[in-house]
């Protein structure tokens, strides 16, 4: 039996304003890191789950997570909603998963991951302790080949 779902315009039209890069938290967490003094480079392709910072010269990798879109623990943003359950658990778990697996594949070329939740973004302490945290991790000698003159970026 195959059961048509009828898509509502009006959420249709919602979840298309959602964006996956440019987002509010993520703007907040680039000005306060270039305030901080850090450079860095912004969804770099080609790297495992195109972390939304990358700083090469540390090896550093920085995610911006949204609190709905990849669960965070004990937030309550991270709630599921009420229609369409089995989609949005599996859509939810899923989007879980595979953060977790693309950080592994990161970590296990030598990168250091980070993470800075959605909520985190609005406190200023937050984003001020992000910054330390960020300038401890020892740069290396050199960058890495990737970014090297010459390479052809995207």
């Amino acid at each position: 039996m195959n059961v048509e779902m009828t898509v509502d315009p009006v959420r249709s039209a919602q979840m298309a304003l959602v964006r996956g890069r440019d987002t509010k938290p993520e703007i907040r967490v680039r000005k306060a890191l270039h305030a901080a003094g850090l450079r860095y480079l912004l969804q770099e392709r080609r790297l495992p789950g195109v972390p939304d910072l990358v700083f090469p010269q540390r090896r550093l990798a920085l995610f911006v997570h949204g609190c709905f879109w990849h669960q965070h623990p004990g937030c309550a943003a991270a709630r599921i909603p009420k229609s369409r359950l089995d989609f949005w658990r599996q859509k939810l778990s899923g989007n879980v998963e595979r953060d977790a697996r693309k950080r592994a594949e990161l970590e296990a070329m030598g990168w250091v991951t980070k993470v800075i939740w959605e909520c985190e973004t609005r406190s200023a302490d937050a984003l001020a302790a992000l910054a330390a945290e960020i300038q401890a991790v020892p740069q290396l000698s050199g960058k890495p080949s990737w970014v090297r003159k010459g390479v052809k970026r995207r």
